[in-house]
């Protein structure tokens, strides 16, 4: 395993961290008995393996369910100096209720303190506002950390760039939990304003989030040669020093397996990555045409202000995905999420694309005849049955 220095923590965090959102019993939570002994040995059998190969970070929130409570049947067997522990807590208008749901999770985890509680999900200005404001939840985590029960502060975000800046420049977090891989590379702004700020960076869920990548497209396989889509990810994420930490969702042992193969390929990466990313920037071409690939973002209006609520950026990006690489059904789950995941996923998709007119909120786009077609066309090729979070399921 190698480490990193997570910004001014001064943790030293293993590059791979072990996500807790996948291997639980249930998404609701639930007592001891009503969970099943295979359950609680697979989480056991997953924490085991992940010290094993020197991921002591254990990352988890109060929102996944049962994960806390089933984690704390297990990680006060370690050596609590050994461990660093992360679990996170949803923004509240009360702040004491999210007093009360941290509570919940310190019982759950069956731990003194935890290293890392991050404010999980400040993505809209009023959740930001709900955190900075006196008497806050950030006031309540500072009190908590006076009280030797939190280390250090954090936050997680789906929340746009510009959002994600404002919140690092409050300077009041000491790390970010947020979305950038290769396929998806909009937020490098704010991981650069976390540097600046010493902020520790976790990349969120960077294989699945980061494109299905363990579901493999023939097409997706030869492009990332001689490495697998997931190792190709995890290198080109790796290979900038401002990353320093992927999370893996493990939901068995050896769900670990492939992501450590990245570590002896780091040797080779600056050998092999041009030429993949090379071969991936000449497909999109080859693909959707020159034009398309150097203007399709170019003036496209936030989703708030479309007709509908449609998310026109997202959708087109998703279309790109699924025409050059052949990522259809990491296409249909992100576009099939569009309406029916709140403020994580935000905006429509095109299912009422024919009640709107588009022409005006398409006016500073370049491909603004084009657009509502590729728009319809996204729908028919990744439209199905509404898709939901993991959480609501």
């Amino acid at each position: 395993m190698q480490y990193r220095r997570f910004g001014r923590t001064e943790l030293a965090m293993p590059v791979f961290s072990c996500g807790g959102m996948r291997y639980q019993y249930s998404w609701k939570d639930a007592e001891q008995p009503q969970i099943t002994q295979a359950s609680q040995d697979n989480i056991e059998k997953v924490i085991h393996r992940a010290l094993e190969v020197g991921i002591n970070h254990i990352e988890t929130a109060r929102a996944y369910g049962t994960s806390e409570f089933q984690l704390g049947k297990i990680l006060p067997k370690f050596p609590r100096d050994n461990l660093i522990i992360q679990t996170k807590v949803e923004p509240q208008s009360d702040s004491a209720k999210f007093r009360q749901l941290f509570d919940q999770s310190l019982e759950n985890l069956q731990l003194d303190y935890v290293d890392l509680l991050g404010i999980h999900g400040i993505n809209t200005p009023e959740l930001l506002h709900d955190c900075v404001k006196p008497g806050g939840c950030l006031e309540v985590a500072r009190q908590l950390q006076a009280a030797g029960k939190v280390r250090f502060i954090g936050f997680s975000t789906h929340g746009t760039t510009d959002l994600i800046m404002q919140a690092i420049a409050t300077n009041q977090f000491d790390y970010v939990n947020l979305h950038w891989y290769y396929f998806y590379q909009n937020n490098w702004p704010a991981v650069l304003e976390a540097i600046k700020h010493d902020m520790g960076v976790f990349i969120i869920s960077p294989s699945d989030k980061g494109g299905k990548l363990y579901e493999l497209s023939p097409k997706l396989l030869e492009l990332c040669r001689p490495f697998s889509p997931m190792v190709f990810n995890n290198l080109f994420c790796l290979q900038h020093p401002q990353i320093h930490t992927l999370s893996i969702g493990a939901n068995k042992p050896t769900d670990f397996d492939e992501h450590l193969k990245t570590l002896d390929a780091l040797e080779v990466a600056e050998e092999f990555l041009p030429l993949i990313i090379g071969r991936l920037e000449n497909e999109l071409v080859n693909t959707l045409g020159a034009d398309w690939v150097n203007s399709w973002s170019a003036g496209l209006p936030d989703w708030e202000n479309v007709p509908g609520e449609i998310n026109i950026a997202t959708i087109l990006w998703l279309h790109n995905l699924a025409i050059a690489y052949d990522m259809i059904e990491y296409g249909k789950m992100r576009y099939n999420l569009l309406g029916n995941a709140s403020h994580w996923f935000p905006g429509k998709n095109a299912a009422k694309l024919a009640d709107y007119n588009l022409s005006e909120c398409l006016a500073n786009s370049p491909n603004a005849q084009k657009i509502p077609e590729i728009l319809a066309k996204t729908h028919q090729l990744l439209g199905s049955s509404s898709v939901k979070r993991l959480s609501q399921t």
